[in-house]
């Protein structure tokens, strides 16, 4: 049996089959987006084909003229997506067709299912990548033919979406791709020419590439004969070309949708123009909701760059940093070379200034939506600020503009605050900015490490990003206030620092109670030695502690040292990260450790106090968020502690 007519079937991929099933009964009730996705894929053909052909003119024709075309066929119920672009050899229709291509199948059909569950109606098509089965919303078939540009060979794709799909050789004369879709019975209207010139203008208007629908008209030379011909029913401009003034925000929003395949409208837009040494134009967006891969190493990020508007590449990270990946867009050079390489593009000059002016706008345009929608902003940035907080890391020289976007909980209690905002509740006395840092609000909150700060009625910034420990190392200060670790070992409570409007009669129990801690330094030099012989494997140091006022004992981060629960996660994701000891601080005042102080002075090498140790040790770590190393002798001693205390009471 020879290629011409061997039909050979192939099963979707399992996952493939439950997400046809989840996008056809369950998620969507706008149908009208399935020409939107169709349309959108034939555009990015051509597309690629205009971009290959740039290296390798042989791929287009003569006389070529790229053109999308809409045939609507009431007899045989079918609409046929026609384009003449790049195409699909018989590998690529099985890899594109068949499986979810570059989307983390597993993943995207839990994604689906929750969204299902949770909502209902999310319209996600082309969110995951699953844009071309929207046809099956319409369809109760769908065949593909295509022929890959720079091929005379052309294959068909049929499938009624349910377990399997055919893949055969076939014929057609030019290259590019036609999607065949017969239509359900209910959903004939989409044959009509007044419902399908509607939503190519509402949905696809924008796209830079003629859009021609096949329409019978009344032959000129006889009227009683009907003639069928094509007509261009979109503006087939690129919509970044167009004056601002010109477009409308429901043109800006098709746009993005169409770019982006999200359902919802951007968080907010900017459309600008550069003149001088470099001549560019930029349509950028910001998206509301996470891409669900925001996080994945893999990401893809970046805009579309074309060059006098020929597109060039996707996902263009060198216009784009990391930090700012969920920024979508396009960029128009006039001044790059057409045959633009990755190699050229790093090593630009112009490149370098283009990525400048993309940042300096995606900042400024991020700052006004903070100032004109401050609680819309707060929700971008619960759900975007762990990314913008990486640029503080990696791109330093902006952190005069993104420490203005940071917003953080805090123990003012009064939502997430800005820096600006802080540092207008700082009370008089106040000289640094301080902040915290560990796994959730409520375990840094309630950090013994804050107890000296809240006595003097300091502020303090509660970080529990996993990116904050880095990130706030990077900007080190704001408007010239230093910004302090609390649980570092360095922190420093100076006395003169007092809670502003204190009275004399405030300041007396103060002076008394730094008098004492002074003594007790003195007093509790026994314990410490004893402390540092029983933990020796676990702390680097034990000392007094200048900073706790209720509990009894913290540990503290040492110089070079990392929070423990960054180090836990470094450890779980990397080999060879040494586990650091921290510092053991005791407060010298606290009932509790006078009391192991008399045990200390009565019998130095007594078992129960290296047990009451090791169980403060134990406590310590609990305060902080990290395991203990023997649960079930820390239970004991517990249970031990109970007893004791229930006997005292009878």
């Amino acid at each position: 049996m020879n290629e011409t007519n061997e039909v050979k079937t192939h099963k979707f991929k399992a996952e493939v089959t439950q997400v046809l099933d989840l996008v056809v009964n369950s998620l969507y009730s706008n149908k009208d987006i399935f020409l939107r996705e169709l349309i959108s894929n034939a555009a990015d053909a051509l597309d690629r084909l205009r971009f290959e052909s740039i290296s390798n003119p042989s791929l287009t024709p003569e006389n070529y003229q790229a053109k999308i075309r809409l045939i609507p066929d009431p007899e045989s119920s079918t609409l046929t997506i026609w384009d003449n672009g790049i195409g699909m050899d018989k590998s690529e229709l099985a890899k594109e067709l068949g499986t979810i291509a570059h989307s983390g199948s597993r993943e995207l059909v839990e994604k689906l299912q929750q969204v299902k569950e949770a909502n209902g109606d999310l319209q996600l098509i082309g969110r995951f990548g699953v844009g071309f089965y929207s046809s099956y919303l319409v369809a109760q078939r769908v065949e593909v033919v295509s022929r890959r540009a720079g091929s005379s060979k052309a294959y068909r794709w049929r499938s009624d979406g349910k377990e399997t799909f055919t893949i055969e050789a076939a014929q057609r004369d030019d290259v590019g791709t036609s999607v065949i879709l017969q239509l359900k019975e209910e959903h004939k209207d989409y044959l009509s020419e007044w419902r399908l010139r509607e939503l190519t203008k509402r949905y696809s208007d924008f796209i830079n590439h003629t859009i021609e629908l096949q329409v019978e008209r009344v032959s000129k030379d006889d009227k009683d004969k009907k003639e069928k011909s094509f007509e261009a029913v979109n503006q087939a401009s690129a919509l970044w070309t167009r004056p601002a003034k010109e477009i409308t925000d429901e043109q800006y929003d098709e746009f993005y949708k169409h770019l982006t395949h999200d359902y919802e409208k951007p968080f907010a837009r900017s459309h600008f123009a550069v003149e001088g040494k470099q001549m560019f134009t930029a349509l950028l967006f910001i998206p509301k909701r996470p891409p669900f891969d925001l996080f994945m190493p893999d990401n893809q990020h970046g805009v579309r760059l074309y060059v006098r508007r020929v597109f060039i590449m996707d996902n263009c990270e060198e216009l784009l940093p990391q930090w700012l990946r969920f920024v979508r867009g396009v960029i128009d050079s006039d001044d790059l070379p057409l045959n633009v390489s990755r190699e050229l593009l790093q090593d630009s000059q112009i490149v370098r200034t283009i990525r400048k002016q993309v940042v300096r706008r995606v900042l400024d345009l991020l700052a006004k939506k903070a100032g004109d929608s401050p609680d819309e902003y707060l929700d971008f940035w619960r759900v975007f600020g762990p990314v913008i907080k990486e640029g503080l890391h990696y791109d330093p020289e902006q952190n005069e503009k993104i420490s203005k976007l940071l917003r953080y909980e805090s123990t003012a209690d009064q939502g997430l605050t800005s820096l600006p905002d802080y540092v207008k509740r700082m009370p008089e006395g106040q000289n640094s900015i301080y902040y915290a840092i560990g796994t959730s609000r409520d375990i840094v909150a309630n950090s013994p490490h804050l107890e000296g700060l809240k006595k003097k009625g300091y502020e303090v910034l509660l970080m529990t990003d996993a990116v904050d420990q880095w990130a706030v190392e990077s900007l080190q200060k704001f408007e010239d206030k230093p910004l302090v670790n609390a649980m570092r070992e360095d922190l420093k409570l100076e006395q003169s620092e007092e809670k502003a409007g204190d009275t004399s009669a405030d300041k007396e129990p103060k002076d008394k109670q730094v008098k004492e801690k002074s003594e007790a330094e003195i007093q509790l030099k026994p314990l410490i030695e004893r402390c540092k012989e029983v933990l020796s494997d676990h702390v680097s140091e034990v000392r007094v502690s200048q900073r706790l006022t209720d509990s009894p004992a913290c540990l503290v981060i040492p110089k070079g040292g990392l929070p423990a629960h960054i180090e836990r996660l470094l450890r779980a994701t990397q080999r060879g990260i040494p586990e650091t000891k921290r510092i053991l601080e005791l407060n010298p005042i606290h009932p509790l450790v006078k009391r192991l102080l008399d045990i200390q002075k009565s019998d130095s090498t007594s078992e129960k106090l290296k047990e009451w140790i090791e169980l403060i040790y134990d406590q310590a770590l609990l305060i902080e968020g990290s395991p203990i190393p023997d649960p079930q002798r820390f239970a004991t001693r517990m249970t031990q502690l109970l007893q004791t205390a229930v006997e005292a009471q009878q």
